[in-house]
């Protein structure tokens, strides 16, 4: 489905980025945990816990939670976890979650760019997965996250690569119907899009309407940078020959982008 350019003044704030999420919510978990999201289950995933460190008895933030998927994943392999989401209906989700399996998770309604609730050095780690392009400030996000970490703690995300998900993005086939190539355009727009789509695997629902803001990959590492991290390492995730062989939708992105970029940085310090 297209991507749009959002009306003027829409999605400038935090508060309206969590009316859009509150207004996918009821949809979107019921896909997700019906496990539509096959690029989250069979690629993204495993390669961003694979880009993770150690994760046991660490306490850790996670910024952008959602319904909460992939902070009882990191619960169940040891860390101590708490998790922050824009959308109120989202948190409610995962809090009832929480109340079925109890894994020890604090869940809070709040935006990952001014973290309220948290106090100064209260984490080893923050960590977010696929949600950061969602908000409409990263500097914001950024400074907060060096704020709420101890010397030495790390920030661990993945987001949209900006360079290859562009608003005028496009497959190009070839007669056969092969997609050959991948085109981009408008990287420099400074529009704020509402990007439409549904799980290919949905029987029905949706839209979901997404917002998309300018973060270009200046605006990571300067965001990092500027709020006084140390830039670690970075991953543009590639399929396996295991992956394309076993999920042959995903040869495309073996053979020609990355669509996601990992990114690694560490608050100056160490820890006690």
């Amino acid at each position: 489905m297209p991507i749009e350019r959002a009306p003027d003044g829409a999605m400038q704030t935090d508060a309206e980025v969590a009316r859009a999420w509150d207004e996918n919510a009821d949809e979107w978990i019921r896909q997700v945990r019906a496990g539509m999201d096959r690029y989250r289950e069979v690629f993204n995933n495993p390669m961003f816990f694979a880009f993770l460190p150690d994760l046991s008895g660490r306490d850790i933030i996670d910024l952008g939670c959602g319904e909460g998927h992939n902070t009882r994943e990191l619960a169940r392999r040891g860390a101590k976890m708490t998790g922050i989401d824009v959308s109120a209906r989202m948190i409610e989700a995962a809090i009832a979650e929480e109340a079925k399996e109890p894994l020890g998770i604090s869940y809070r309604a709040e935006s990952f760019s001014r973290l309220e609730s948290c106090r100064d050095g209260s984490f080893d780690l923050a960590v977010s997965t696929m949600a950061l392009m969602d908000g409409p400030d990263f500097k914001g996000t950024a400074c907060e996250a060096y704020r709420v970490l101890r010397p030495g703690g790390g920030f661990y995300f993945s987001v949209l690569h900006p360079c290859f998900i562009t608003p005028a993005q496009k497959w190009l086939k070839n007669d056969q119907g092969e997609e050959i190539a991948f085109r981009v355009g408008d990287y420099f727009s400074d529009d704020i899009h509402i990007d439409r789509w549904r799980f290919k695997l949905a029987d029905e629902g949706g839209p979901f309407a997404i917002p998309r803001f300018p973060h270009r990959l200046e605006s990571y590492v300067n965001g990092l940078c500027n709020a006084g991290f140390r830039i670690t390492g970075i991953q543009e995730p590639r399929p396996t020959e295991e992956m394309a062989q076993a999920h042959p939708w995903l040869a495309r992105l073996r053979r020609h982008i990355p669509i996601f970029i990992y990114f690694a940085a560490e608050k100056p310090g160490s820890q006690p």
